[in-house]
């Protein structure tokens, strides 16, 4: 198939690169980066003359990877204007190319969306409560889910084509360390460093690590359901506290935890995710393998060889 990966010089954008070039796919990645890489294009999703520029170079495509977007809470604060103008116009660009040229996309979205809720993240959870019940916690969150809302109007309106996952705290190779990063590179960048960090108890999470969630991505080509909805992560068996990964990673590193302070708990987030994900192994053959201690042992050596540690 002739893909083109938004957003494809970013960490999963990378590594989903690579999965799908090693099945036969021809691949083209456009993201923000000055190269000279071969099947590459510069291009700011935000602006709608440059998108639609790839499409005239590179295109027709039989199927669009849309990742390009701004991540993280924090900095959905800090740089709001950027989020906003990715993570919505940006993609609103992209599905007016859509609805013109007929391509099928995979659109990412995040497990942010479930916002507060309390109970198991199942997918059919934002179609069967209102608003209210699954209050978005932060700017990040709101962007991905107006993302997923224009997805289904522009079905509705124009028949496009659109599959949406939700990823769950993806980690592992290719990402590199900023501030704003998820708390497992967070974690090994300072431990690496020998730099403070802060851990909030009480929390549960589920990782997954990307070469796992790059093959589900890349199944989908192969199992498109126009309008379905994925979550796609670890195994729900893998759920633990934070602090338990933050004590994997200093075992991995060498080192103690007198560079941790510990809090009770962080404000404005969610304290457990409890996830489901049976439906992409139902139809995505989701299979998760790379368990939280053998992810974080080759995240900390990428990581290491990448810093020149």
């Amino acid at each position: 198939m002739k893909i083109l990966v938004t957003g494809g010089s970013g960490f999963i954008g990378t590594n989903l690169c690579n999965e799908l070039r090693s099945r036969g796919h021809q691949v083209t990645a456009c993201d923000l980066c000055n190269t000279d890489r071969e099947n590459y294009i510069r291009c700011d999703v935000r602006n709608f003359r440059q998108l639609e520029r790839v499409f005239d170079m590179y295109g027709p495509f039989d199927y669009v990877f849309h990742l390009a977007a701004e991540y993280g809470r924090w900095n959905g604060e800090d740089y709001y204007e950027n989020l906003w103008q990715t993570n919505v116009i940006g993609s609103k660009h992209m599905l007016r190319l859509q609805e013109k040229n007929k391509f099928r996309m995979i659109f990412f979205s995040s497990a942010e969306v479930y916002g507060d809720y309390e109970g198991e993240m199942k997918e059919s959870v934002m179609a069967e409560n209102r608003i209210a019940d699954t209050y978005q916690m932060n700017d990040y969150a709101i962007t991905k889910w107006a993302g997923e809302l224009m997805c289904l109007n522009s079905a509705r309106m124009f028949g496009t084509e659109t599959v949406r996952v939700r990823p769950v705290n993806c980690y592992g190779p290719h990402e590199e360390y900023t501030p704003y990063r998820g708390f497992i590179p967070k974690f090994i960048y300072h431990g690496l460093f020998n730099k403070p960090y802060t851990v909030y108890k009480n929390h549960k999470r589920i990782i997954d690590y990307v070469e796992d969630t790059c093959r589900t991505f890349a199944n989908i080509v192969n199992n498109f359901i126009p309008g379905e909805v994925y979550n796609v992560g670890g195994k729900v068996e893998w759920e633990m506290e934070i602090k338990e990964y933050s004590d994997m990673i200093l075992k991995a590193i060498g080192r103690d935890d007198s560079i941790v302070t510990y809090k009770e708990a962080e404000v404005n987030t969610t304290k457990i995710k409890t996830m489901d994900f049976s439906k992409s192994v139902g139809d995505l053959g989701h299979d998760a393998r790379i368990d939280p201690e053998e992810g974080i042992k080759r995240t900390v050596a990428w990581m290491k060889d990448y810093y020149r540690l």
